[in-house]
This record gives structure tokens, sequence and C-alpha cells, in this order.
């Protein structure tokens, strides 16, 4: 797989001028990991909403199409081997990335797609327009071929209750079963948190990460960094990691352990900075090669 998909990936998503979340999260990793990456633009804005105030402007979702226009008439459609997207803050917008799938997928049928669903959290509820959830599941999970919902937007998604492992299980192969038949049909659920997790040790406790597949699951568990308030970005920049892994070494239990691995670095030292943004650029050097391993444990298959 790796050999035969191109090292091109198009992003669409938002993107702030100061810190790290949409794009801003998702673009450098990857492009620290090899890949030329076509970042599209949903948003421009100052910094993130969680700030409570901020500057710039929502593009139209036709903004959208106008730039996949101005790369294909560049001939370099064929030579994208994945979409990534995040936050979709419109119906129009779900519809025109869904679109650009649609046209690369076009010029190569090999791209995958790899669908961030952004729609809520644990604590905080549905953070997007009421409409959105019901429009992301029923146009852009149809065609992802990778998804990486949080726990809670799992629950969402399928209308399942996730307390224990296996119910985290079923509800991802549920959802599975939603998605692209041609495609890998993979969904890594981040932040899971289950009442069946084996007691911790040294009381630090820890935080969980889930992929699941048609040939198996896996599971990796990682140390949890006491970030207060939570950091805005992890979510994208763990998405575009799984992603960026996947494509370079075609194994999703690999893929997973890299990629959490690379993100515990990133929060260690955005908790020693002490800083309200994650310290994207500070951790560059971790996202190839982790200084610490989390392994992938195999739960299913």
């Amino acid at each position: 797989m790796t050999s035969a998909l191109p090292v091109n990936i198009l992003s669409i998503q938002s993107w702030v001028s100061y810190g790290h979340v949409g794009n801003a999260a998702a673009v450098f990793p990857l492009q620290r990991l090899g890949f030329e990456v076509w970042s599209i633009n949903t948003v421009q804005f100052s910094n993130h909403t969680g700030y409570g105030s901020w500057t710039g402007q929502v593009y139209a979702p036709e903004t959208v199409a106008e730039i996949v226009d101005g790369i294909q008439a560049r001939g370099a459609l064929p030579g994208c081997g994945a979409v990534l997207s995040g936050y979709m803050g419109s119906e129009g917008t779900v519809a025109a990335v869904v679109a650009a799938v649609m046209r690369v997928r076009d010029a190569n049928p090999a791209a995958l797609y790899c669908c961030d669903p952004v729609m809520g959290d644990v604590g905080r509820g549905v953070f997007v327009r009421e409409d959105l959830p019901e429009r992301i599941a029923a146009l852009a999970v149809p065609q992802a071929d990778i998804l990486t919902p949080n726990q809670f937007e799992l629950e969402l998604l399928t209308g399942r209750t996730v307390t224990t492992l296996q119910d985290a299980l079923d509800a991802a192969h549920l959802l599975r079963g939603r998605m692209r038949p041609e495609g890998c049909r993979i969904v890594m659920v981040t932040s899971l948190i289950r009442q069946d997790a084996p007691p911790e040790q040294g009381g630090g406790g820890s935080i969980e990460t889930l992929a699941v597949t048609a040939d198996g699951a896996w599971l990796c568990r990682t140390g949890l960094i006491d970030l207060d308030p939570p950091r805005n970005g992890t979510g994208d920049a763990i998405a575009a990691l799984f992603l960026g892994h996947f494509l370079r070494t075609g194994s999703v239990a690999t893929a997973l352990s890299l990629a959490m691995s690379a993100l515990y670095a990133l929060l260690e030292r955005t908790h020693a900075a002490g800083t309200r943004e994650i310290q994207l650029i500070a951790a560059q050097d971790d996202y190839a090669r982790p200084p610490q391993m989390f392994g992938a444990e195999q739960v299913e298959g």
C-alpha cells in the first residue's frame, strides 16, 4: 500500500494564525513525516474559538471547489494519495468536502479519505450546529476510509453508550458498517475511558485509543497528562499523525503506536512549557521518532 500511494495529502480544515488547531495543527506534523500537504482553509481566524473572542472570516463552501479547480488545472490531482478533513462548520462545507473527495478519487481511485468527525466531546456536549452531526453521518461517513471520532462522537454517531471495551468494539464495528465498502474502513476512537480498564500502576491515570478494522482491533494506552484546561488541537494532530503513519507503514497497529507515542511527547512538552497552545513546533523531531514508545495491544482478531 505505501509504495503505491503518492505522498501528497489534501487537507481541508480551519486555519488560525495564532496557535495550532485545524490545518495549523495537522499540516506541519504531516510535513515533518515527509508528506507534501495541499491545505484548503475553510476559515481564517486569528485564534481558536476557545478563547471566547476572535477575528477573521468563514469562507463560503464554494471556495473549496474553486481551489480544487486550481489544483486540478495543474494536473496534480492524480498525485493526491489522501484527503483529510476536520471541523466542518456548515452543511454546505460538508457537501463541499465530500465533493472534493469524489474529485480526488476520480483522478486517483486509490486515494484514501480520513474524516475526523469533529462534533463534540465529553463535558462539552455537541459544540457544532445542531444539524451537522446528522449531515456528517449522512454525507461524510459513507465516503470515509478512516474515521477518527473521540468517544463522545462515537456514541453520537452510533447511538450507543460506551462504558466497556466491548461496547467500544461493538460501536466501532457498527460505524465501520456505514463507511465506504470499497475502503479499508478503519475506525480509530480517541480519548477512550472505560469502566473495565485495568487498574493503573502508580495512580497517575491513563487514556486509551482504539483502532478497529475488519482484521482485528488494537488498543494503545498512555499515561494521562494533566492539562487543565484541555488543549485545543490535539484531536486534529492525532488524526493527522495516524493518517501519516498509516500511509508510511500500511500497518494499523504500527500507525496507532507511533501516532499515540508522538502525541504523548507533544503533550509532555506542552505540559512542561505550561502554555495555552500545544507545543507543535517544539515537538517536531518527535513525530517520526517518538522518544518513548507505547505499544499497541491486539484486543480482537
